[in-house]
């Protein structure tokens, strides 16, 4: 009888030193993302799942279907958008947490081909005749009317001259992935995505960059939402930190503030 209540009593101690270990990894988080931050940042939350246990379920599409989303009561702890317009729209709308809001990456906009197209490296500035270079075919970027990078590309090429001729050539995706994915299986001949993005998808190459100055500057912006759970707050500081910075650089991303660790 004695060893059965040892036998217990040491068994009852090994359930209860299990217990916290297990409930840490039922612990989570929820990301909404923008599409273009995909590979970078599913490293990014494979590492902080790997310091703290803390698993981080990301929803990735466009900033602009993100944000109404989270305003109509999806369940995310964490937003980040591709855009400042988007996260301004979420401040207005009170579903993010103004006091955690960083500006944290920025990026820039190129101009991509099929890997086989004869089309090569070509020279953007003002005077750029996007419509000459299309042809017949289409030119593939996120909708010029909400979408991040669509905005951003319609911005571009106003300044360039280059929009009124090229505007009916073009095939608005729902996301910049989207838009992507229509160059590369050569649904479209020309395509306007992130850099980080072309970087990712080897069945297309750059054939050019837009100037900086030719567009707003590229700013992902971070926050927590109003229903953030507790965790949201160390997340972001992983986000800030030296960690995600070498991950984030690595996949082309720039990274706009100092690393916190």
């Amino acid at each position: 009888m004695y060893r059965l209540v040892k036998i217990l009593f040491a068994f009852s101690i090994i359930c209860g030193l299990s217990t916290p270990s297990a409930s840490a990894q039922e612990k989570g988080l929820t990301a909404f993302a923008a599409a273009s931050m995909k590979n970078a940042l599913d490293d990014v939350d494979a590492a902080y799942t790997a310091k703290t246990g803390v698993k981080v379920v990301a929803s990735y599409a466009a900033s602009s279907v993100l944000a109404k989303q989270i305003d109509q009561g999806a369940p995310a702890d964490i937003f980040l958008s591709a855009d400042t317009d988007w996260m301004d729209y979420a401040t207005k709308q009170k579903t993010i947490k103004p006091e955690t809001r960083t500006n944290l990456l920025g990026n820039s906009i190129v101009l991509i081909a099929p890997k086989d197209s004869s089309i090569d490296k070509i020279s953007i500035a003002s005077g750029f005749d996007l419509a000459k270079l299309a042809g017949n075919g289409r030119i593939a970027t996120g909708d010029v009317s909400s979408v991040p990078v669509g905005k951003y590309t319609k911005a571009a090429l106003e300044k360039l001259g280059a929009w009124q001729a090229a505007a009916p050539k073009f095939a608005m995706a729902e996301s910049v992935r989207a838009a992507l994915t229509l160059v590369a299986r050569g649904e479209a001949v020309l395509g306007i995505v992130y850099a980080t993005d072309a970087k990712v998808e080897p069945e297309v190459k750059i054939v050019g960059t837009f100037p900086a100055d030719s567009h707003p500057p590229i700013i992902y912006s971070v926050a927590a939402t109003t229903s953030a759970g507790a965790g949201a707050a160390n997340y972001l500081a992983f986000l800030q930190s030296q960690a995600a910075k070498t991950i984030f650089e690595k996949y082309g991303f720039t990274f706009l503030i100092r690393p916190s660790s």
